[in-house]
C-alpha cells in the first residue's frame, strides 16, 4: 500500500494540492489485479479479470482486448441511488468508455493473443473524482493482470508501454483548484478532468464552462495544474507497483 499524507480540507491545503491518496494492490483475492484506491473521501475497487477469448470483431485476428465497466453502489451517495440492472446511463456509459479508452493507452498494440482484460470499476464511497480515482486504480490492476499473465505463461512478456493517470480540476470562485471533492464540483464555474500518460503525453481533455466560459489563458493555468497533480499520481503508482502485492 502506498500513501501520500495531504490535508484534507481545502482549509488545509492549498488549491494545487491533491487530496489524501491511497493505493492498495491486491485488494480483491480471486481478481488476476486489483487496486483499492482512495481520493479523499472518495474510495474505488478496480479488479481486472483475464478472459479467454475476445469480442466477435476480433475472433480470429491473434489480437487481444481491454475494456472497462463503471458502477456506483446505491450508498455510495449521501441519498441511495437505485442499480443500474436493466440498462446502463447514459453517465455511466460515457465514464466506462473513458476508462476503457484510457487503459488502452498503456499499450501500443494489443498483440498478446485472443485474450480480453475486463476492469471492473466500482465505486465504494462518492466524494467527487470517481471517474478520474477509477482511472488510476484501473491502471495498477490492469498492469498486474498482465504481469499475472506473464508468471502464468500465458503471454511471453507484458504488452504494457506506459501508464495512465487521471485527475480533476477546476475553477471556485474564480479560482484554480485541483482534485475537486464534491462540495467544490457542483459549484464550479469550470469542471475539467485530464488523463495523462506517464510519458507526459495526453490521453484525454475533458473541459467544460459550467456556469460560463473560460479563456485561453484559464485553460493554461487549469491543465498545467492537472499536469503537476498527476505527476504525483504516477509517483505513487511507481511506488506501488514496486512493493509486493498485498497476500
Amino acid at each position: 500500500m502506498s500513501e501520500i499524507f495531504i490535508p484534507q480540507s481545502r482549509t488545509e491545503r492549498s488549491n494545487e494540492a491533491l487530496r489524501p491518496v491511497s493505493l492498495e494492490r491486491g485488494a480483491v483475492l480471486y481478481a488476476e489485479g486489483s487496486c483499492l484506491i482512495s481520493f479523499g473521501k472518495t474510495r474505488v475497487l478496480c479488479a481486472a479479470s483475464v478472459e479467454t477469448g475476445v469480442p466477435g470483431w476480433k475472433k480470429g485476428s491473434g489480437e487481444g482486448w481491454v475494456t472497462a465497466e463503471y458502477a456506483m453502489l446505491p450508498r455510495a451517495t449521501r441519498t441511495r441511488s437505485s442499480r443500474e440492472r436493466q440498462q446502463v446511463g447514459g453517465r455511466t456509459q460515457e465514464i466506462q468508455r473513458l476508462i476503457g479508452r484510457s487503459v488502452r493507452a498503456m499499450l501500443d498494440d494489443y498483440r498478446f493473443g485472443e485474450f480480453t482484460i475486463k476492469v471492473d470499476c466500482d465505486v465504494l464511497q462518492a466524494d467527487g473524482g470517481t471517474r478520474t480515482a477509477a482511472i488510476t486504480g484501473a491502471c495498477v490492476a490492469v498492469q498486474d493482470a498482465f504481469n499475472w499473465m506473464v508468471s502464468t505463461g500465458r503471454i511471453i512478456a507484458s504488452p504494457v508501454k506506459r501508464r495512465v493517470a487521471a485527475i480533476s480540476v477546476g475553477m471556485v470562485d474564480g479560482e484554480v483548484r485541483l482534485d475537486l471533492d464534491y462540495e467544490e464540483d457542483v459549484r464550479a464555474g469550470v469542471d475539467m478532468n485530464v488523463v495523462m500518460s506517464s510519458e507526459g503525453r495526453f490521453v484525454e481533455v475533458q473541459g467544460t464552462g459550467e456556469h460560463g466560459t473560460f479563456s485561453r489563458q484559464e485553460l493554461d493555468g487549469l491543465l498545467g495544474t492537472a499536469v503537476a497533480g498527476i505527476e504525483q499520481l504516477l509517483e505513487a503508482q511507481t511506488r506501488v507497483l514496486a512493493g509486493p502485492v498485498r497476500a
